[in-house]
């Protein structure tokens, strides 16, 4: 009998309560260990300092309120070889040998973009537990927009709701305030005023008929969501995370008078676009290597 392989490193305190056998379709089989740790999990602090507020989607993957606008994971050659051999399998007479061994392929086909998502999704999601205090992100109703016919692939293949689920484990495990908030008009409102526009899908920029507050919609969506994550959870901070943002330091929105010139408070010149590439081989989105211990897990 061949050693079982390991993933994870086993803890002195940890008690073994059960061992679920499973077959994959490609025919692997793997243990999954269920385990009690007699530790208790830390403490969200009541002031938190490092705060983001984070909005996901299509074009990017993720935009933050500290600027960084992380790209979709890129899976079209995996896709496509999925597609290559399905097409090779429904020529295949079912039942036969041949049959099988091309249902395996397509299988491996299945759990290769399952693994490179599931891959990405963890280290970006353990990034943000890590790096920050308080995270922020919206209540997505991700079946409902699945029924949708427009994009409903792209969103599939995004796994948003496998995000927001990662994200909210870690960060209790990391002691980080998670906070879920009313999608509903976070894209339309002005982070700086509150005045809210209607923008069609094409347009990408914010830009304030009111106060004259511009941004990269992305961004304004992220810091209104950052907002409402404040109100919501009734803490406060002692610092913004981003040298321009719209809200004070109790994560209410400043009034018109507190901002410069629409030129000088413009957010998509302080956007760093991050490629989900960085992601996945550095395990962080981060530019300036701010936290070297936000690895994967």
């Amino acid at each position: 009998m061949q050693p079982i392989r390991n993933a994870s490193v086993s803890e002195d305190d940890a008690a073994l309560k059960q061992v679920t056998l499973k077959k994959e379709p490609t025919g692997e089989w793997f243990a999954t260990f269920g385990v009690e740790m007699d530790h208790e999990l830390p403490e969200p602090p009541e002031n938190p300092e490092q705060c983001v507020g984070i909005d996901v989607g299509i074009l990017k993957y993720a935009h933050d309120t500290d600027g960084a606008a992380i790209g979709s994971l890129d899976l079209s050659d995996e896709r496509e070889r999925l597609e290559r051999e399905q097409r090779k399998l429904s020529r295949k007479q079912h039942g036969s040998n041949n049959y099988e061994k091309q249902r395996r392929r397509v299988a491996e086909c299945h759990a290769d973009l399952r693994r490179k998502r599931r891959d990405f999704l963890h280290k970006l999601s353990n990034y943000y537990a890590r790096e920050y205090d308080f995270v922020a992100v919206e209540d997505l109703n991700v079946k409902g927009m699945m029924d949708s016919p427009s994009n409903s692939r792209n969103r599939a293949s995004a796994a948003w709701r496998t995000f927001l689920s990662l994200l909210e484990y870690k960060c209790k495990r990391e002691g980080t305030h998670f906070v879920m908030v009313n999608p509903r008009g976070t894209t339309k409102e002005c982070a700086a005023c509150g005045v809210s526009t209607d923008k069609p899908l094409w347009v990408r920029e914010h830009s304030c008929p009111a106060c004259g507050f511009e941004a990269d919609r992305d961004a304004n969506a992220a810091w209104n969501i950052l907002s409402r994550g404040l109100e919501d959870i009734g803490v406060g901070h002692s610092e913004s995370t981003s040298s321009e943002s719209p809200c004070d330091s109790d994560g209410l929105r400043k009034s018109r008078s507190d901002f410069r010139t629409p030129v000088e408070t413009a957010l998509p010149t302080d956007t760093d676009s991050v490629s989900a590439k960085r992601v996945v081989e550095a395990g962080s989105p981060t530019l300036n290597e701010r936290t070297a211990s936000a690895v994967s897990e």
